[in-house]
């Protein structure tokens, strides 16, 4: 077994990743959100992070008949705008989710990884769709949207070449342990959650999840979210935060269009997990995932 990379002073180098969250208002001006996803972007690299990550739909949100109308390829214009922002500064890139054409006059809610050369590297099209009616509203996002049925998994790497695995999700499959469960067992050290979680949900049940899946997988949790009105009686809670594996809010914005930054310690990560091996604990046996 190859001995550990060593820092100044022969103690071990340091295993961090520096990651932003980028929290939006997106509304139905694509042009405008993207100009304004590339300039938080840009702030984020400035601020030193090696992961960005968009919040999802971060392009458009707004009517159904706009989202079909804009829907584009993962590889399309928006994406390449934000990629592009990205690799300018050397910065791996998780944009968010976009909406994407599919078949039956339908779109895919895809999220996109994209490397610091601005490549894509892959693909997850969310799982479990928001058919919901709470006190404030009701959601049919079935009615646009055509669920994926693939559980994926990533690689990014440090500034100093050490490798970390993204677990990939979106917004309401927050709601489902089984795909953490899942991601967790094929390697994941941090899962990504970006978001448009709605204010009245959001209120009692975002940052409970996310502390949950961090907590009970031994994981850093990612999670870019929406903030305020799209469309009127729509709004978003906002909140983008930062989850250490012991359950503990690194960082967050709370209000507004903005960035917040956190650096993730994998020997953190390495700690939490010998105190309290959970992952090693599961029963397949007797459970599902």
């Amino acid at each position: 077994m190859s001995a550990a990379p060593e820092g100044h002073g022969g103690s071990p180098a340091p295993r961090v990743l520096r990651v932003a969250c980028v929290q939006m208002n997106t509304r139905q001006d694509v042009d405008a959100n993207v100009r304004a996803a590339v300039a938080l972007v840009e702030e984020a690299a400035d601020r030193g992070a090696r992961l960005v990550a968009l919040p999802e739909t971060w392009a458009y949100k707004g009517r159904r008949d706009g989202i079909v109308a804009t829907a584009e390829a993962p590889g399309g214009p928006s994406n390449r705008a934000v990629a592009a922002a990205a690799a300018r500064h050397g910065v791996w890139l998780l944009a968010g989710s976009v909406y994407e054409p599919a078949a039956g006059g339908l779109v895919s809610n895809v999220s996109a990884l994209f490397d610091p050369a601005g490549e894509q590297r892959a693909l997850y099209r969310k799982i479990h769709l928001f058919d919901v009616t709470t006190a404030t509203a009701r959601y049919e996002e079935s009615e646009e949207v055509a669920p994926g049925a693939e559980v994926v998994t990533a690689d990014v790497d440090t500034p100093e070449g050490t490798t970390v695995r993204l677990g990939l999700s979106i917004c309401y499959d927050l709601r489902f342990p089984g795909l953490y469960c899942s991601l967790a067992s094929r390697g994941a050290q941090v899962l990504c959650v970006p978001s448009a979680f709605t204010a009245y949900t959001g209120a009692a049940h975002w940052e409970v999840l996310l502390r949950a899946r961090a907590i009970e997988n031994g994981c850093f949790v990612l999670a870019p979210n929406q903030v305020g009105e799209h469309l009127p009686g729509r709004d978003c809670y906002g909140h983008s935060m930062i989850v250490d594996p012991w359950g503990v809010v690194l960082a967050q914005v709370e209000d507004g269009a903005g960035v917040c930054v956190a650096d993730l310690d994998l020997a953190r990560l390495d700690e939490v997990r010998a105190q309290v091996p959970s992952l090693q604990h599961r029963r397949p046996d007797v459970y599902d995932c």
